[in-house]
């Protein structure tokens, strides 16, 4: 099984220090529909950097971006959901209140905070084992973005009211069509079989970012390759530069819509060298990718979905900490060496 041969890069239980395990986990993000990457209500453009288009290609290109935030809030918030609908948010120490993001008061002894992390609050601090980084689209970003306008009517179907009021609400909008890729590196740090296994399905499981994401943002989450080692994996600017080359080199139409089969096989391509790289120690196959997945669909499938969500919060019970009868907080099973 593809977990058995990852499991010299998991960890056997949580542990509070990190003993260089690294799963890297290549991942093709793909829009299904309009969307928007930006900070919202700024009227600020779509999110984009100039970097440098290929490896070889030493031109200057505008690429958009899909920032870390943009991707991975969605994804917890995703988790989220299960974990709330099984009852396994806790109580937050400084409000009484269910654990809730972006509220500076988190619980501290959820699934989604030990593995994901947390910030002031109580008495410390947890640091996420989910690493991202900037997702950038393969080609060019004005081949990827156009313009909308918005308009809202009145009742009577026209853009005046009864008293021949005009309609103020018209706009236009910039987004991101329908059919851009973007690539993406995801790096889990000396998490469990069962960590992976939930942080994989948030992001299979996630299918909405970015803005406005209730009538826009569908997006499609491909997993193209999974490895292990003791380091990271190329970053994901170096791996978008990468398959950029190939595609020229193939003759591939640089240009919207780009076809998703020649990107993953450029992609492919380009990823199967990497454990040449140090510290990355192997590579599932691709029908190891397809057993690890399916392995991930049956945890989360509604039979199996609330044992394994259990028993992944029960993983952490001696490390949680307790309210005292006293009203402070004592440390339970194992405590920190720092």
């Amino acid at each position: 099984m593809s977990i058995a041969k990852l499991q010299p890069f998991l960890a056997p239980s949580y542990e509070n220090f990190p003993k260089g395990r690294t799963i890297g986990i290549v991942v093709l993000r793909t829009t299904q529909s309009e969307t928007i990457f930006r900070t919202e209500g700024t009227g600020e453009s779509m999110c984009s950097e100039y970097v440098q288009a290929g490896i070889e290609d030493t031109e200057s290109i505008p690429r958009l971006v899909m920032t870390k935030r943009k991707q991975v809030a969605p994804e917890r918030r995703k988790g989220r959901e299960f974990l709330r609908s099984h009852n396994l948010l806790y109580t937050a120490p400084k409000t009484d209140a269910i654990c809730a993001l972006n509220t500076n008061a988190p619980c501290e002894m959820c699934v989604d905070c030990f593995l994901y992390g947390f910030a002031a609050g109580g008495e410390g601090a947890q640091k996420s084992r989910v690493w991202t980084e900037d997702a950038f689209s393969v080609l060019h970003s004005t081949e990827l973005i156009a313009d909308r306008t918005i308009n809202a009517i009145f009742e009577t179907g026209t853009m005046r009211d009864e008293k021949g009021n005009a309609s103020t609400a018209l706009n236009t909008s910039e987004y991101i069509k329908p059919g851009v890729h973007f690539l993406d590196i995801v790096t889990l740090k000396d998490v469990t079989a069962d960590e992976l296994r939930y942080t994989l399905g948030n992001i299979l499981l996630t299918s909405r970012y970015g803005a406005v994401s209730s009538r826009v943002g569908r997006m499609d989450n491909q997993i193209l390759g999974v490895f292990g080692g003791i380091a990271e994996l190329p970053s994901s600017l170096e791996l978008v530069q990468g398959v950029y080359d190939k595609l020229k080199a193939k003759n591939t139409a640089l240009e919207h819509p780009l076809k998703t089969a020649s990107l993953v096989d450029a992609t492919q391509e380009i990823i199967g060298t990497w454990t040449n790289k140090r510290g990355i120690s192997m590579q599932l196959s691709p029908a190891e990718c397809d057993a690890l997945i399916a392995d991930v669909d049956r945890h989360w499938s509604l039979p199996e979905q609330e044992t394994f969500l259990k028993r992944l919060d029960e993983s952490y019970a001696p490390w949680r900490k307790v309210k005292s009868e006293g009203g402070g907080k004592k440390g339970k099973g194992k405590k920190s060496e720092e």
